[in-house]
């Protein structure tokens, strides 16, 4: 029974003390595995429990390798005994279970079972079973680059690994060579879907053979020593050649998937017989007394220890405060950078304009020498003297490296992704990602967004990924499906996500600066259209910062509002000079800069001054940001509407490729005109 003696980064004995505090870690683990259900029964919480038995060996493995504050780890929610392991207390795991604010893992706000400790790197993950896989790839990316010297190590069953995510998290950490460990817990079943109806291979790793720069493990997920031996090995073999590997452990379930399930609906008496034969702990404890390594009597001792432990846990816990209810509004976005010298963004200067491209690239250039722990990566950004589809990162590696700027598979979630990952490494790191080469191919990217938007929350203000999110948006350059839609109108339904969409040069350069420097993430849209017009360039003073939620008024007027952002303020304008100079009426175009957060008193006041109000923006009418602005100022300003406020927008349909079909499609100038002149003679 004794661990192998050639292992670097192994254990080189099996003392008796060591051996008996696994015994205690494993029988500590399942006590509070076996009394969770109990919590949901008295109705003092624990209502999403995933029993973990059957994993012991595996898990206690993970949790022992482990080494806190310089590895990092991602559990998933069956991960019990690996945090355990890892040392966090019998407290803590109730705590999380009973959902109390002063649960480590994320305050209550977190399905029970997800367990973490940010503090040693025990990183929080979602539900999304998986998804993780990605986050760890991004933390060994930036592992790598800072000569970290641990391991990220990503634990999930072995169903999730149908996900796409996962393979594109794989087959990136094996092209990028990185220090990360995917440890496959394979007990059979992905809730009750056999696993012979998820792969065809028997063993889900092998589905991965042919990765090149990828080494795969093989153990006893209920054997404690297999388990030790190679998840040591893993770590050893990850460590000295910089490169991943997968730990494929076999494991079963004794228990259901949850305790929403019922296993016995789809397992018949022999099977549950024959994986209750199999209980890692007792064979464990059977071990021990089998090889004289202790006494009948030193392990009851050690469990009336447990009993004592988790009975004192469970005092506690039960005291501990719950949640505030006013507490739900902390922690949705962090605090933005704020400008001391341009605290409002509304400067005009005097100089040689620059086209909205070159703005952003040179402020790009600014915050990447400013700050050295920057990064930026998408699809196509780093080629020779290319800089993407049109050219905003040109030269950018150039200058700065293939290290800190670089392409990206074409994988749009693993890009968002990994970015989370990254900036789970150090709160210093900014990383700014081309999330894909359109704005409308970003869908693929949506689940690592929705997870990334509510990490800040989450994690009860542990964890903020700092990431800004450049996407070229909207049409007006005859490019069709998936090359001219807007996407905002949806994104903006996602809270913890700021979204600007900037109109002309200086705003692009000043709220692209904002957002580098901000903590949290900032959705960056760029009107593609307008990236060379000369219409949209302008002197950009070096150092300029636009700040978040303050609008622009771009003309002046007394008769009606129009509110609008992006490639309609131009249309804008102009329909405003036509009013004016054929009916003597005042538009005051207020070019809103950022969707979210609002300028809603810069709205209001000019409401109240004109009384009539028209929103324009280029995407659809229907499901666009204009519908909640109206709502807003209907609540808020009705008393001062002299008519029904009016919007302008797509039709309700795809854009079309032809140049005849995109024009009876987006909004133009004459649209815009005739909706002012009909919402002032109303």
């Amino acid at each position: 029974m004794k661990l192998r003696k050639d292992l670097k980064y192994g254990i080189k004995q099996t003392d008796k003390e060591l051996l008996l505090n696994w015994y205690k870690l494993m029988r500590l683990g399942r006590t509070i595995d076996d009394r969770a259900p109990n919590y949901l029964k008295q109705s003092i919480g624990w209502s999403y429990h995933a029993p973990y038995a059957g994993h012991d060996g595996i898990q206690l493995a993970i949790g022992q390798v482990f080494e806190k504050q310089k590895d990092h780890l991602y559990p998933y929610y069956r991960d019990m005994l690996t945090v355990i392991s890892a040392g966090m207390t019998a407290e803590e795991i109730i705590l999380n279970g009973i959902s109390k604010a002063t649960d480590p893992s994320s305050g209550g706000r977190h399905m029970s079972n997800h367990f973490a400790k940010p503090e040693w790197n025990i990183h929080n993950v979602s539900s999304c079973t998986g998804n993780h896989a990605q986050h760890a790839v991004g933390t060994a990316r930036a592992m790598k680059y800072y000569k970290g010297g641990g391991v990220v190590i990503s634990s999930q069953g072995e169903s999730s690994v149908s996900e796409g995510y996962v393979y594109e998290a794989i087959n990136g950490s094996s092209s990028e060579q990185l220090p990360v460990i995917f440890v496959f817990q394979d007990n059979g079943y992905g809730i009750s879907v056999p696993k012979k109806e998820q792969t065809a291979n028997r063993k889900v790793a092998d589905n991965f053979s042919g990765f090149k720069n990828l080494r795969i493990f093989y153990c006893n997920g209920k054997d404690v020593f297999d388990s030790m031996n190679v998840m040591y090995e893993a770590k050893q073999w990850v460590l000295e050649n910089q490169k991943p590997a997968i730990v494929h452990a076999n494991c079963v379930r004794i228990h259901s998937h949850s305790n929403s399930d019922r296993h016995e609906l789809y397992r018949d008496q022999a099977e549950l017989t024959y994986v209750a034969e199999y209980d890692p702990l007792a064979k464990y404890r059977r071990m021990l007394l089998r090889y004289e390594r202790a006494t009948e009597e030193e392990l009851t001792a050690i469990d009336e220890e447990v009993k004592a432990i988790v009975k004192e846990a469970h005092k506690r816990a039960l005291v501990a405060p719950d949640p505030d209810p006013k507490s739900i509004f902390d922690f949705v976005t962090p605090e933005p950078y704020v400008s001391t010298t341009y605290p409002t963004g509304l400067h005009s200067y005097n100089g040689t304009p620059l086209k909205l491209v070159e703005a952003l690239n040179q402020t790009l250039r600014a915050e990447f020498r400013r700050n050295p722990d920057t990064f930026l990566w998408g699809q196509d950004v780093a080629n020779k003297d290319k800089g993407g589809v049109f050219n905003v990162t040109k030269n950018m590696q150039k200058e700065f490296g293939r290290e800190r700027v670089f392409n990206a598979p074409i994988a749009e979630d693993y890009i968002v992704g990994t970015a989370n990952g990254m900036s789970r490494y150090s709160d210093t790191i900014r990383v700014v990602i081309e999330g894909a080469e359109f704005a409308d191919y970003f869908w693929p990217a949506m689940e690592q967004l929705v997870d990334t938007s509510h990490d800040y929350w989450r994690s009860n203000g542990k964890f903020s990924p700092n990431i800004t999110i450049r996407l070229a948006s909207g049409g007006y350059i005859g490019g069709g499906l998936y090359h001219s839609q807007n996407i905002e109108g949806a994104l903006i339904t996602l809270p913890g996500i700021r979204i600007v969409y900037p109109s002309f040069a200086d705003d692009a350069a000043g709220l692209l600066r904002t957002a580098i420097r901000s903590r949290g993430i900032t959705l960056f849209l760029e009107p593609k259209a307008l990236y060379n017009d000369p219409k949209a360039a302008t002197p950009v003073p070096d150092d300029f910062e636009v700040p978040f939620g303050v609008a622009r008024i771009r003309r002046p007027g007394t008769d009606l509002t129009v509110l609008t952002y992006g490639n309609t303020t131009h249309l804008c304008l102009d329909a405003a000079q036509q009013l004016e100079q054929q009916y003597q009426v005042s538009a005051e175009v207020i070019d809103l800069r950022s969707l979210m957060p609002l300028d809603y008193n810069t709205i209001l006041q000019s409401v109240k001054k004109t009384g009539k109000v028209v929103i324009v923006h280029e995407d659809k009418v229907i499901g666009g940001v204009g519908g909640e602005i109206a709502a807003f100022i209907i609540e808020n300003a009705f008393e001062y509407l002299d008519a029904p406020i009016m919007r302008v927008g797509s039709t309700f349909t795809p854009v079309g490729f032809n140049p005849i079909l995109e024009k009876a499609i987006l909004p133009d100038t004459e649209k815009i005109f005739n909706k002012m002149l009909e919402l002032w003679k109303y």
